[in-house]
This record gives structure tokens, sequence and C-alpha cells, in this order.
């Protein structure tokens, strides 16, 4: 079954650019896909297409299974090999990162491509392969969630009145099939930017506080004695700037304390050495079985990620440094109140209350300022995947 703009779409004619965009969970992903896989069918067997994801990783995971599951035995697949067969036709698969990956379709010639979460493709990815779109009534689909109002998806696509395109916004409130108690604690999740983009579905500008959902209410606690079922130590390095360990202690309740703070900045007293930094570390973990360190894996943190690993006194893990995903990552987490932090960590509370996105960059850049508590915060949500939604998979 169908919501009645998906049965639109799929019965409307294509234009050599298709381009479905709008907000998580709208259908966007099904019925792109759908209509991908039956026009493939139209094309003479000899044809070749292409599927393109940010990562080859994500292209199966937002992709290749669903297509599985709408066409069964029709479409096999490698990823492995990068390739598949689509109705008989030949489906190539390709990651693209980086702006190198354009270089990994020069030759081809393609009937169709499918691309996968267009605004983070690189663009000229996105014009090496409309090259590559040379035969007769070569098309073009592919699906995104907004972003900046500047990326080339909005400048160069949906707002140039010059070029074959067909661009339609999907919203949440559109897929009729879904829950509305769903719908409603999917809205609730989202906050600033993230809410315009993901639930509204449009292309704004990150403006104002990185977290305007932060409030001294529900999300700071009182530093008080609590049981604390597990412990963990999030790092965000500095030797001039500053140096913070924040402690995680998992409450009874569920939710993620940051139970204490260590910050130091080198730049307006002392400047550690590492062998001295190590040494505040253990007074400051003493008493707590930490069960894991998140270092940052930033250059400047390898000097002392190495005196860490060659001590052996903590387990250790490099922390997962994606900027954008895990600021999102965080503010679903204070929505979803799945962490706090005690009123003792000061500087943490300052910089939630400061950090703020640099509206005279072109791409969403928060202001390097007021950001090394709040990192350690990120690399700690981000890498222990605590905001990972039973519906992860479908959040696309």
């Amino acid at each position: 079954m169908l919501t009645s703009k998906q049965e639109i779409w799929l019965n409307e004619q294509d234009a050599r650019i298709n381009l479905l965009y709008g907000s998580v969970r709208s259908g966007k992903t099904f019925i792109s896909l759908l209509k991908y896989a039956l026009k493939v069918g139209e094309y003479p067997i000899e044809s070749q297409h292409l599927l393109v994801g940010r990562t080859l990783t994500t292209l199966k995971r937002n992709c290749l299974l669903l297509l599985k599951d709408l066409i069964g035995d029709s479409f096999k697949y490698s990823l492995s090999q990068k390739t598949g067969s689509l109705f008989g036709r030949t489906v190539f698969f390709e990651g693209a990162n980086d702006e190198r990956a354009e270089a990994k379709i020069r030759g081809l010639t393609l009937a169709t491509a499918y691309i996968d979460e267009l605004t983070l493709i690189p663009e000229d990815f996105y014009k090496m392969l409309l090259s590559r779109l040379s035969i007769t009534n070569a098309k073009l689909y592919a699906t995104t969630n907004p972003d900046s109002p500047m990326n080339y998806v909005k400048t160069n696509i949906i707002d140039n009145d010059k070029i074959d395109k067909k661009c339609v916004k999907f919203t949440i409130d559109e897929n009729t099939f879904l829950d509305p108690e769903y719908v409603l604690q999917i809205k609730n999740e989202y906050t600033g930017v993230f809410y315009d983009r993901y639930i509204l579905g449009d292309f704004v500008v990150a403006d104002g506080l990185v977290y305007p959902n932060f409030d001294k209410n529900s999300h700071i606690s009182k530093t008080e004695n609590r049981n604390y079922v597990k412990y963990y130590i999030s790092n965000d390095y500095g030797t001039q700037n500053s140096c913070v360990f924040l402690l995680w202690g998992l409450g009874v309740d569920g939710v993620w304390y940051c139970v204490k703070e260590y910050y130091h900045k080198g730049r307006d007293g002392k400047q550690k050495t590492v062998d001295e930094y190590y040494a505040d570390l253990l007074d400051f973990a003493k008493d707590c079985k930490i069960l894991q360190f998140i270092r940052d894996k930033a250059p400047i943190a390898a000097s002392f990620n190495l005196h860490l690993r060659r001590k052996g006194d903590f387990v250790s893990r490099d922390c997962d440094n994606e900027v954008l995903a895990g600021i999102q990552d965080v503010a679903t987490a204070l929505n979803r109140r799945l962490i706090k932090i005690n009123d003792c960590c000061i500087n943490t509370i300052r910089e939630f209350e400061m950090y703020s996105w640099n509206k005279n960059k072109p791409t969403d850049e928060p202001i390097k300022e007021n950001d090394d508590a709040i990192d350690a915060v990120r690399y700690f949500v981000r890498t222990l995947k605590i905001t990972q939604p039973k519906y992860e998979s479908l959040l696309r």
C-alpha cells in the first residue's frame, strides 16, 4: 500500500533528474527505490546502472536491503564485488564520501543512477555522474534530507530552473502509515536546526546556539551520592587549549550522569606534560571502576594516548569524532533525557550555554570556542551510541 503522495509521484512522468527530499520517515526512500527498480526494468538487458551511497555500508543499510525486500529474487547483489543484477540488468555500487570518489565512475555509460543522501555526496561526484548518464532517456533518482541552503543540492538543483528536474518535498505528516504516537515522539526528539530540516523538511541555516534545548531544570542535576551501575571517562585533549576528562556514571534510573569534570587550560596557567596529565587522570578516576576510557583521536592527543596504552591502567578506545552526527546525537540525548550534568561540572554547563553555530560559514560548522568539554560530551554520546533508537534503520 502507498500513501496518496507516494502514489501520485509513482505515476507522474519523470524528468532527467528526479529528487525526493524532506523529513525523516516520510516514505521517500521506499517509493523512490520502487520507482527506480521499475524504471531499470524498462531499459535493454545490456544497459548498465548505478546505485550510490555515502559509503557502501550506508548504501546497503539504506537501500540494498530494502530493495531486496521489494523485488525479491529479481534483485541479486554482492557488496564485496560492488555489482548486482536487477531484472537481469547490471547494477554497479559505489561509495562517494570524498572528492576523489568521482574517479571511480569515469568511463561508465549509464542508463540510470540512484543516489542515497545526496546532500552528503561531493558535488564533483554528482557532476561526473551526470556526464555518465549519456544514453537516450537516461535518468537520475536521488533522495536526501535537507541541509544548508548553500548546499549545491539546493542552489544547483532545487532552485535551478534551467535544468530538466523534478523535485518533490515529502514530510513525515504525509506518511499516514506511521503510528501517531511514534510521529509525536520523533518530533519531540529533534530541536533547532535539526527540527527544521528533519521534521519540517526545510533547507535552513544553522544559526544561534548548537544546543538550544539544553535546559537547566531538565539537564542539570545536584551533585550527590547516587548509585551508578558503571563508569566511563571521555577525554578532549589539549596542551594550550583545555584538557578535559569527564566521568560518566550510569544511574539506576537509566540516565547517564556527567558525575564530575577535570578541566585544565594550559594557556591560562601552567602547561602540563603528558606524565602530569596522566597523574591527574589517575587521581580523577580513583575509587571508580572505569569500564572504558574514550580517548580523543586528534593528532595532538597521540603522545598522551600512547602513554595511556603503555601504562595499561585503563581499557581505552578511540572516540567517534563525526561532528554533525555527534551534535545531532547529543541533541537527541538531551531531548530524551538520556544524559544529565551534575552541577559541579561548571565548565561543561557553561559550554552548553555558549556553544554556537558559525553563521558565516557556507557549511554547518560550530564556532571553535567553548567546545572542549562539549566535545568530550559528544565523543561519549556518539561513541557509545546511547541514542540509537529502536527504529534506527528507518530514520532516513
